[in-house]
């Protein structure tokens, strides 16, 4: 049986890591470029010398897709412990009796509580939280919760499994 002072030597809080695309006018570019596709998919030469459109929207959708990863900010959560916890959650209390806390309240708190890379603020969660979508603002919410709540094992990627599975250099 291992020693509870070797446990503890070991132990780290979970993190957890989002990434999500910050740039809403490049999103708003592509659903339009998107729709235009659509648009031109009957499309049908009237001449010879007639060049199919659709070719010229797929690569400026290509190119709006490299501009849309390279906006994407990468987001990590720590879990917070026990006191830390309970602390975050008597400073939110709920607007009845039978909540036991206030969601629109703890969930912004958490974020900026949880958050470690960037570290944020709760005056930058809720500047950030006005410059986001309802999705995107639930996604670091879910990612807040997520990495508090979610119980941490011994992970398993049947891709990764497989990928191995079929080296033949024998590593």
């Amino acid at each position: 049986m291992p020693d509870i002072k070797d446990i503890l030597a070991k132990a780290r809080p979970r993190e957890h890591s989002i990434r999500i695309c910050v740039a809403g006018d490049l999103a708003a570019e592509y659903d339009r470029l998107q729709a235009e596709l659509s648009a031109v998919s009957t499309w049908q030469p009237q001449s010879m010398a007639e060049e199919n459109p659709s070719a010229a929207i797929a690569e400026r959708m290509a190119e709006l897709q490299e501009q849309m990863k390279d906006a994407e900010v990468e987001f990590t959560f720590r879990a917070l412990g026990a006191k830390a916890w309970s602390d975050l959650v008597a400073e939110h209390p709920g607007k009845t009796p039978d909540e036991a806390w206030d969601a629109e309240t703890l969930a912004p708190a958490l974020v900026s509580a949880c958050a470690v890379d960037p570290a944020m603020t709760p005056a930058e969660v809720d500047e950030l939280f006005e410059a986001l979508n309802v999705g995107q603002r639930q996604q670091l919410i879910d990612a807040a919760w997520q990495v508090n709540g979610e119980a941490t094992a011994v992970p398993f990627s049947l891709h990764a499994s497989a990928i191995l599975a079929s080296r033949t250099d024998g590593k």
